[in-house]
């Protein structure tokens, strides 16, 4: 999907339209110290581990893509709900 860097929207801050820059917003840094993790490892390691004994199902064939819109007057960024593409880029 092509997507224009540049264009004009609405912007929440401003309660008007203006024109607003996009950039596709990356996945930031994991911990490893989530809950699941947590939980995986109070588990034993002898015998069945309940739900962690299941065989894990594939990945999807596409990714929901979130992309970051943000306001060239106020420089404040939002977000909308993200959309499954192939191929993202941004066209000049």
């Amino acid at each position: 999907m092509k997507m224009p860097a540049k264009f004009t929207t609405y912007c929440p801050f401003c309660r008007s339209h203006q024109v607003h820059e996009v950039e596709k917003v990356k996945k930031g840094k994991t911990t490893g110290l989530h809950w699941i993790d947590r939980q995986k490892a109070r588990r034993g390691h002898v015998g069945n581990r309940g739900k962690f004994s299941k065989v894990p199902g594939g990945d999807k064939p596409t990714k929901k893509i979130n992309v970051r819109y943000r306001c060239v007057t106020c420089k404040k960024a939002h977000l909308r709900k993200g959309y499954r593409v192939a191929k993202f880029e941004l066209t000049e």
